[in-house]
């Protein structure tokens, strides 16, 4: 089984947020597979499905951004599902908005719903897929960015974005690593 956690907060307030970019993938996938991710376990919302011949949990953390490793872990220990199986999908400031990243293991680079992951799975051989949100412009602090709303520019844009991360975390659970991140982390 694989495991793939779309990062963000809940409730109807965060549900257009930079930092729910975790979220609005998972949504994508689940529509994509005709996976309804609105069964409420782990301190989160699950739906399970298949991709190809492997078996797939989404996930989608309702615990905060900030505690978000406590519904993996739970997760993960429950379905006996190791690090290297178990995808996150999660916001990036590092990143240009539209830009892709798959990779392997890391640090949290700040991203504190990795810092609650590592902690919680005691370790950093999961797979990431970062989304790229940009960094603030000028002063503006990052939280307040994050916590924004995508530009009218970013919006028009969203649906091809979140359809080719989609396709990254499918080719995350069905194809080798190295072939996956080869066809994904190219600058769009």
């Amino acid at each position: 089984m694989k495991l793939i956690c779309g990062l963000g907060n809940p409730g109807d307030e965060h549900a257009s947020d930079r930092h729910n970019a975790g979220f609005l993938v998972v949504d994508t996938l689940g529509a994509r597979l005709g996976v309804a991710v609105d069964t409420a376990k782990f301190e989160g919302l699950v739906g399970t499905g298949r991709l190809g011949a492997e078996r797939v949990l989404l996930l989608k953390p309702l615990t905060y951004m900030n505690d978000s490793g406590r519904a993996v872990a739970a997760a993960a220990h429950f379905y006996k599902v190791e690090p290297k199986d178990v995808l996150v999908v999660h916001d990036e400031l590092d990143l240009p908005f539209g830009r892709l990243q798959l990779k392997s293991g890391g640090g949290t680079a700040g991203h504190n719903g990795l810092r609650s992951i590592l902690a919680c799975l005691g370790d950093d051989g999961f797979a990431r897929l970062r989304i790229g949100v940009g960094k603030p412009l000028g002063k503006e602090r990052t939280v307040g960015h994050v916590l924004s709303g995508f530009s009218k520019e970013e919006r028009s844009a969203l649906p091809e974005l979140l359809g080719r991360a989609a396709d990254a975390a499918q080719g995350w659970a069905t194809l080798p690593l190295s072939l996956a991140m080869t066809r994904f982390n190219k600058k769009e």
